[in-house]
């Protein structure tokens, strides 16, 4: 997969406060967020990883999601993994952040780009089956993400934000 850029990397803090005040109003505190890209899995996420899935850290020490997260949600923990791009997603950038959901078993999966959605990858969700974006192994759905750097806000959900009650 490609490798970060720098662009992409001055987006993490901005992109991971956004998602913290989303799932504050969710989930209260019941959370654990934290930059992944660049460094290694801390303990508090790496306790949360059920001894039968630990094989997954032989699969991510060169490439990891940009941001991980655990959720308490009923009595128990669900994975969030977040990919960043500072381009127009791709293809290839929804096989990346569904592997990353697939591995982690992670119930959300989100992929956010500074650039608007391509009205083709859109189209080509809903042609495929099963559906591009559809989780079939444990997460719900990606949900593709734009976040409007002028206004440091995410400015649209495709097709829409998992967590809005």
């Amino acid at each position: 997969m490609a490798r970060k850029t720098s662009s992409e990397k001055e987006y993490y803090e901005k992109i991971k406060a956004k998602f913290e005040e989303i799932l504050k109003t969710k989930v209260g505190n019941d959370f654990h967020l934290e930059i992944t890209a660049d460094k290694e899995f801390s303990n508090k996420l790496k306790a949360k990883i059920p001894q039968h899935r630990e094989i997954i850290f032989n699969f991510l020490k060169n490439v990891r999601p940009d941001i991980t997260c655990f959720i308490k949600e009923d009595s128990s923990t669900q994975f969030v993994v977040i990919e960043i791009k500072d381009n127009p997603i791709k293809l290839d950038d929804i096989y990346q952040i569904r592997k990353y959901a697939e591995l982690f078993g992670a119930k959300y999966a989100f992929l956010v780009s500074t650039k608007d959605i391509p009205e083709e990858i859109k189209r080509l969700d809903t042609i495929s089956y099963p559906r591009l974006l559809s989780g079939e192994y444990g997460y719900e759905r990606i949900a593709l993400v734009w976040y409007e750097v002028k206004k440091e806000r995410f400015k649209s959900w495709y097709e829409k934000n998992p967590f809005d009650v």
